[in-house]
């Protein structure tokens, strides 16, 4: 057998075999395909945790190394030495082709899941529109990290109170409309649970309610506790869809309610992002003509999601 790998080693051999840009976990699996896994010495449940680690160290402080950040959203990571050869669409591609390989789907195809839910949820009887990251303005490196949720969600007061009651609230400068902040992942376990969980807390902080969303999650104990204590802290919920019966997806843990709105947040969501722009827009309008005319996600009937949840291989 042969020697013992550094795990940054085993990282640089992974990437020379695969010659793509790969997250950490990524690159773990990869070594444990490739039988070099075995031959580094690791602690804990997360060795792709401490690989990532010590990637960004060498990054940051070392002159000479030979990694490079290729993408920031999923973080993955590439050797310098093809930085000019790789191609953003063909890795793009890959990575595409890989998820669907791995999942059967992408994490916006479980988008048309949450939109039947939370319209008929009477927690949140409300609309919801995706927000494409890509589409985004660009910043400074890093500057606008985790700052888009993958879907926004508003509640319209219009059917639930009378006109006159409606009236009443805009003379008392009341408001009964709620803005939401939902942020995706397929499934959720130990491995990815505090970068899942923070993202959401960073893309969610502008809105009334921020929700976590999956539709597979580990159900250990210790694992539950420690979203609890999640939950607890930072007050993010957790909604675990169905697929088997949508109107029965979970709200596992509720979110806490902000009653005050970040503005300097969703100012900077409107001057980058055009989908969460037209967003607000659509809010605005709607309020003031007191009808839902906005452009959000369409709702499909349960006949077209349950074709749809076929076509895509989507099970819980």
């Amino acid at each position: 057998m042969e020697g013992p790998l550094l795990i940054i080693k085993m990282a640089e051999l992974v990437l020379e075999h695969i010659k793509r840009p790969l997250s950490t976990v990524e690159m773990w699996e990869e070594g444990k395909r490739l039988g070099l896994a075995d031959r580094v010495k690791h602690t804990g449940k997360t060795p792709w945790a401490s690989l990532g680690a010590q990637i960004y160290v060498d990054i940051r402080d070392n002159p000479d190394t030979i990694f490079f950040q290729y993408s920031k959203r999923p973080a993955r990571f590439f050797l310098k030495k093809y930085k000019n050869e790789v191609s953003l669409t063909d890795t793009l591609q890959n990575e595409t082709q890989e998820i669907e390989r791995k999942f059967g789907f992408l994490e916006r195809d479980l988008h048309p899941l949450l939109c039947y839910f939370v319209d008929s949820n009477s927690h949140f009887k409300c609309r919801v529109k995706t927000i494409y990251h890509e589409g985004s303005q660009k910043a400074k490196k890093g500057f606008n990290e985790w700052l888009y949720p993958d879907l926004v969600g508003v509640y319209f007061p219009f059917d639930d109170y009378d006109d006159v009651t409606l009236r009443a609230q805009k003379s008392f400068s009341l408001n009964q409309i709620k803005l939401f902040s939902f942020e995706m992942k397929r499934d959720l376990h130990f491995g990815n649970l505090r970068n899942s969980y923070f993202q959401a807390v960073s893309n969610s902080s502008w809105a009334h309610e921020g929700y976590l969303v999956v539709l597979k999650i580990e159900r250990d104990d210790s694992f539950l506790q420690e979203i609890q204590r999640l939950n607890n802290a930072h007050g993010i919920g957790l909604i675990v869809l169905n697929p088997e019966s949508i109107d029965e997806s979970e709200i596992l843990f509720p979110s806490r309610i902000q009653n005050e709105l970040d503005w300097d947040t969703i100012n900077r969501l409107v001057e980058n992002n055009k989908d969460f722009r037209i967003f607000i827009e659509d809010v605005i309008e709607d309020i003031q003509i007191g009808k839902i005319k906005g452009s959000y996600d369409p709702k499909k009937s349960m006949e077209e999601l349950i074709s749809f949840m076929k076509e895509k291989n989507i099970s819980d």
